[in-house]
């Protein structure tokens, strides 16, 4: 606890949805994490009408307001913006640039973009694609919050001008994801919507192991994977998993398997959401594997790490119970330990204290000038 809050302001994409996707529930964690700490929040999503649990999230999570434009956003809400300690934009909001733009110039704290998916940021800049962010865009910002560590910061303040690129994590909120046992169902399960580039991966090491294990039984759920994708009749197929009964999911494999985009594991340091969730529900992790991955989980002990089908045949067939399901406990202990949303909190509280502390913000740039260069 800190003996005088912060505010924060965040324009993200919605959270109050029923759906609970990696952005909401990360921000639903956060929020919350927040106010404990005895910080005010104000989350700031676009839409007509509220979500399911929208008053839920009023309550606990800080206070959720809706916009049906950038109009009405700036109408409405150009005095929190001015009177925020640190204005938060998440990344692929719509009209995400033109926010930013607001925001840089409308602040009068600090304005930061906090970049959930900061591979696909870097590949929209290096296309030309600049809905979300512009090159002129980053410098502006005061703090580039990325989801990406390692070498990707560098990148960031290097070749695009970020003023301060610090990581902060996804984090999982325990409250929502703890073990759920139930009955096995499946040897081997993934959770992810389809991405053709995590289908290498997802081909090696479930697919494949699936049809040369017709007796076992496999599962992937999410959406948008397309007809080309050949599921052996092993494998269940689930449309979608509501947030709620993700816990009941992974309670119900013996292994969950967690892939990773691929340019996020060529560049290492990216841990998703998902992996944070499965850990602290006490899954058995199989990884792909990525550079620093053994920065979150000790690999062998915490987390297990397979490259090839045969690595996977190995896992199912050899591992015993119990040596499995002490994996499983082991990764729930460091998912508690380090990478709950009242982690992420801390690191963001720490990293607000640093941007604040650098000076006053002048000009509609960023730190010390019109496009965020420290003076």
């Amino acid at each position: 606890m800190t003996t005088s809050g912060y505010s924060y302001v965040f324009l993200g994409r919605p959270i109050t949805s029923p759906r609970g996707d990696e952005h909401a529930t990360t921000y639903r964690g956060l929020l919350r994490a927040l106010v404990e700490r005895g910080h005010t929040a104000l989350f700031l999503e676009r839409g007509e009408t509220p979500g399911a649990d929208g008053d839920l999230v009023a309550r606990r999570r800080g206070e959720v307001a809706r916009y049906a434009s950038l109009e009405e956003l700036k109408d409405r809400f150009s005095g929190a913006v001015r009177r925020a300690d640190l204005v938060i934009v998440g990344s692929r909001v719509l009209e995400g640039a033109a926010i930013g733009a607001w925001v840089t110039a409308e602040a009068g704290g600090r304005a930061a973009l906090h970049d959930l998916d900061t591979h696909g940021t870097l590949r929209d800049l290096a296309a030309g694609r600049h809905e979300h962010i512009t090159p002129a865009l980053v410098p502006r910002y005061d703090l580039y919050l990325s989801s990406a560590g390692g070498p990707t910061l560098e990148l960031l303040e290097r070749r695009h001008g970020a003023a301060r690129a610090r990581p902060l994590y996804c984090g999982v909120d325990p409250e929502l994801y703890f073990p759920e046992p139930s009955a096995c169902v499946w040897d081997l399960g993934h959770l992810g919507d389809h991405r053709e580039d995590t289908r290498a991966p997802l081909e090696r090491l479930l697919l494949q192991p699936a049809r040369l294990l017709p007796r076992a039984s496999f599962a992937v759920a999410g959406a948008r994977y397309p007809a080309s994708v050949d599921f052996p009749e092993n494998v269940s197929r689930i449309e979608r998993v509501p947030a709620g009964a993700h816990r009941g999911f992974y309670g119900a494999q013996r292994f969950t398997l967690d892939v990773t985009p691929r340019d996020a594991a060529d560049a290492g340091c990216s841990p998703g959401a998902r992996l944070f969730e499965a850990a602290a529900c006490g899954a058995a992790i199989v990884s792909d594997g990525w550079p620093g991955i053994d920065g979150f989980f000790h690999p062998g002990e915490e987390i297990l790490i397979a490259r090839s089908t045969e690595d996977v045949l190995r896992l199912l067939c050899d591992m015993p119970d119990r040596a499995r399901a002490a994996v499983g406990r082991r990764a729930r202990r460091r998912a508690l330990a380090e990478h709950t949303a009242a982690h992420r909190a801390e690191a963001l509280e720490r990293l607000t204290r640093e941007v604040l502390d650098a000076g006053s913000r002048r000009g509609r740039g960023g730190l010390g000038g019109p496009r965020g260069a420290v003076l």
